[in-house]
């Protein structure tokens, strides 16, 4: 029996990894749209579903609505063909198209797909999987677009709970979290809750300034601006100049 050609996922994602760690947006475009065009060739399709969920991601943090649209529109309806609605693999596939939705400004169209990822995850995943942890956060973010605070702020608290070994991941919750804070009673208002919780970010950051892995520079580079939004300026630098050494290392 001949089974259908795959194209090489590990190999795929590994390379992604070095075009991101050197913050290079353009090989990672251009690596992943010959990767689909392979997969598509050999009928590929759980390959196409990696790949369609690689590049909603990144025109979505490009800011490129139609691509990131039409990409995450795709992986769903390749989540149909393949007939996998009730897995691990589409709750994420849930998850990154909900995140697509809530950038552009689509919060009720996202929370949804946020509750199908959630039942799954809940069911399938491990309470400390740093999934749940991402998920958490993110929804948290379209409730609070939504305005429900309440039910944003037990997101976010699930969040810090998953995130314990992962200081960045905690810090950009924290933010998270001030920045609802504002959203919810006004800046004067919420002066001292957002106090606290930059505190507690700039905590997190400080405690893993040791990494030089991509991840914590994209944390820095995310967290740089929300700090210089509250007038932070001198930790907004610290935090941009983390960020260069680690992109511009040999």
């Amino acid at each position: 029996m001949a089974y259908p050609q795959r194209v090489p996922t590990a190999r795929i994602l590994e390379k992604l990894d070095e075009h991101f760690a050197r913050n290079d947006a353009p090989a990672a475009k251009r690596h992943l749209l010959y990767w689909l065009a392979e997969a598509e060739a050999l009928g590929d399709r759980q390959g196409q579903l990696l790949l369609c969920n690689e590049l909603m991601g990144l025109f979505r943090k490009q800011g490129d609505e139609p691509q990131a649209t039409a990409y995450a529109l795709r992986a769903l309806d390749l989540t149909d063909a393949l007939d996998i609605g009730d897995t691990v693999g589409a709750a994420t596939t849930f998850l990154n198209a909900a995140t697509v939705h809530k950038a552009f400004g689509r919060a009720a169209d996202a929370l949804p797909l946020y509750a199908r990822a959630k039942a799954i995850y809940e069911r399938d995943l491990d309470p400390a999987d740093q999934r749940l942890g991402g998920l958490y956060n993110n929804m948290a973010l379209a409730l609070v677009d939504e305005g429900r605070f309440d039910e944003a702020d037990r997101c976010y608290r699930q969040a810090l709970a998953v995130m314990r070994k992962s200081p960045p991941e905690m810090a950009i919750t924290y933010l998270n979290m001030a920045s609802a804070a504002e959203q919810q009673d006004g800046l004067e208002q919420a002066d001292g809750k957002i106090a606290a919780y930059l505190r507690l970010a700039a905590e997190q950051l400080d405690a893993a300034a040791d990494r030089t892995d991509g991840d914590y520079a994209f944390a820095c580079e995310k967290c740089a601006t929300v700090f210089g939004y509250y007038g932070h300026f001198a930790y907004e630098n610290e935090l941009k100049e983390r960020c260069r050494r680690i992109y511009e290392r040999p």
